[in-house]
């Protein structure tokens, strides 16, 4: 004879949980894993698709269902269906174990890949791979927090890394040539463009019309440089010259 499971014990597994804290009581979504994310950013937006159930728990790991006197308590309603997305938008994401290394994992190769696209040896004017800027943070016990912004952390490694010079690094930067008719150089160039040139190469006029000049730029200012030339369209341009160069 089976032997029936109570209708508040519900063992579920592989699951994302979902925590909310409300009066004094713990309350718990059962979710899909990646499906958290896909609903707050609005890229999902059918709850049967978030929802490895669509229950309340006081404790999904026990499969402790919530009862109605304690949802009314802490959310003076026992629409489930509602809770339920109060949770799902304003609670905390608990990571089970295997989630919790693959978001390390990806964490990891993100800040990697960051440091490693924006530095290069200045002698050979190459970018060094991933795993020789780890093996470089190892050595000054540089250690990415699981917390903290990983475009931030990877922009603090690498300063550290110029300043220590464990290996020849520099930060990479672009050399560009700007061409700006004579007319509107000073409004331009003057004015707007060259506080955004790190280091100014070359300048000159090859003819009474056209202004030069061949700078090296922080790869960040590319595009606010470019925004303000495309405005004069005919009378200015951008050209890249080097997208690995440095600073002499």
């Amino acid at each position: 004879m089976p032997i029936n499971q109570p209708a508040s014990q519900i063992k579920l597994t592989n699951v994302s949980m979902v925590r909310m804290k409300k009066g004094k009581k713990r309350f718990e979504i059962a979710c899909y894993q990646n499906k958290v994310q896909d609903w707050r950013s609005k890229v999902e937006k059918d709850l049967d698709e978030v929802l490895q159930i669509p229950q309340v728990f006081t404790n999904v790991s026990k499969g402790q269902v919530a009862s109605n006197e304690d949802l009314l308590t802490a959310f003076g309603s026992t629409d489930v269906d509602t809770i339920i997305q109060e949770i799902l938008d304003k609670g905390e994401i608990q990571l089970n174990e295997k989630e919790r290394q693959a978001n390390i994992s990806q964490k990891t190769n993100e800040f990697l890949t960051i440091i490693s696209t924006k530095c290069i040896n200045p002698k050979t004017k190459k970018r060094y791979p991933p795993s020789m800027i780890q093996k470089c943070l190892d050595q000054l016990k540089f250690h990415l927090s699981p917390t903290k912004p990983t475009k931030q952390q990877a922009l603090d490694a690498i300063k550290l890394l110029v300043a220590k010079q464990i290996v020849p690094i520099a930060r990479a930067q672009m050399k560009v040539k700007i061409t700006v008719a004579t007319k509107v150089k000073k409004q331009l160039f003057d004015d707007q463009i060259k506080e955004l040139i790190d280091h100014v190469e070359e300048e000159n006029t090859p003819n009474a019309r056209v202004f030069e000049c061949v700078g090296i730029i922080d790869p960040v200012n590319y595009k606010e440089i470019s925004d303000i030339l495309i405005k004069k369209k005919n009378d200015a341009s951008i050209e890249v010259l080097d997208m690995a160069a440095i600073k002499e």
